[in-house]
């Protein structure tokens, strides 16, 4: 039996709900519209659900943005059965060829500084980032701006450009001398 534990998260539009299971065996999945669900079963279901805007899949978790007029005390109940069921069905989270994150991909001519902020991404940040129900996704580095993509529960967040400044660039800054500052990209 699927018991799912829902936690807040510093997002007021997102929860976390953590099914008590693996969700995804191999990165992150984001999901910003049913659309860009097509071949996400459990993300499907929950864009089901009026009031669901966003859905993010994390190693353990999911987290689901609302609309801004739905209100979570009407919208967790049905978003909790909808996961509980889900699982229940044996149905994957996401079809096979679907399940990547497109943050982790090897360069094939990778450079150093490259390799060292991807680095600093995968083992202090996106670690921390996880516990909050989103994923900070590496995009690019180009004249000593490191470009960084908000996944889950940091887009939309109150706090994620403090996160962003404070916490992201200062530890790459800190760590990797040839970075100058870090912008979020969509």
């Amino acid at each position: 039996m699927i018991n799912v534990v829902t936690e807040a998260t510093p997002n007021p539009a997102t929860l976390k709900f953590i099914p008590g299971c693996l969700v995804m065996t191999a990165g992150t999945a984001n999901f910003a519209s049913p659309d860009m669900a097509e071949k996400a079963p459990l993300a499907l279901r929950l864009f089901g659900i009026d009031g669901v805007r966003g859905v993010f899949f994390g190693a353990e978790f999911v987290s689901v943005a609302k609309s801004e007029t739905a209100d979570w005390q009407a919208l967790e109940p049905f978003v909790t059965a909808a996961i509980e069921a889900h699982f229940a069905s044996g149905d994957p989270v996401v079809l096979p060829a679907e399940e990547h994150d497109a943050g982790t991909e090897d360069d094939a001519e990778e450079d150093e500084v490259v390799g060292q902020i991807k680095e600093l991404l995968d083992t202090r940040i996106r670690p921390s980032v996880a516990l909050d129900g989103g994923d900070i996704v590496y995009r690019g580095f180009e004249r000593g701006v490191v470009y960084l993509s908000l996944q889950g529960a940091c887009v939309g967040c109150p706090s994620s450009t403090a996160t962003l400044k404070m916490g992201v660039e200062n530890l790459l800054k800190h760590y990797v001398p040839d970075v100058l500052r870090v912008e979020a990209i969509e």
